[in-house]
């Protein structure tokens, strides 16, 4: 399995995240790679670094999405961008280097509640 960053993927986060004011994230410090050749079922996934290797090194809170190009490639633009939106949304409030568990927060209701939203935002 090969991974490459993907700055066009990271910038459009960072547009998604502005459009939403999703301001408790620090969009500078999320990322997106393309992981080629995965096997996995996902079509995307957020990692965060553990807290132990924050502290070590003196870092603070990054995630990167990683995208299974396979998977992705096959998604129209509206289904990636609900794609992204999912993952953003395990990103805490807190921004503390932790991740929030699918439930009350990450679903898809809240998913399709923000694209609606930037959907209509971006129709004005």
């Amino acid at each position: 399995m090969r991974y490459l960053k993907d700055e066009k993927l990271t910038e459009r986060v960072r547009e998604i995240i502005g459009q939403l004011g999703l301001t408790y994230i620090e969009s500078e410090r999320v990322t997106v790679v393309r992981s080629i050749g995965s096997r996995g079922k996902a079509v995307a996934r957020i990692w965060s670094v553990p807290r132990a290797v924050l502290v070590g090194f003196d870092l603070r809170p990054l995630y990167v999405i990683e995208i299974i190009n396979e998977k992705f490639e096959k998604l129209t633009g509206e289904e990636r961008t609900k794609v992204l939106i999912h993952e953003l949304l395990h990103i805490p409030k807190s921004f503390g280097g932790g991740l929030r568990q699918h439930g009350r927060l990450v679903n898809e209701r809240e998913v399709e509640r923000l694209a609606k939203r930037l959907g209509e935002r971006l129709n004005k």
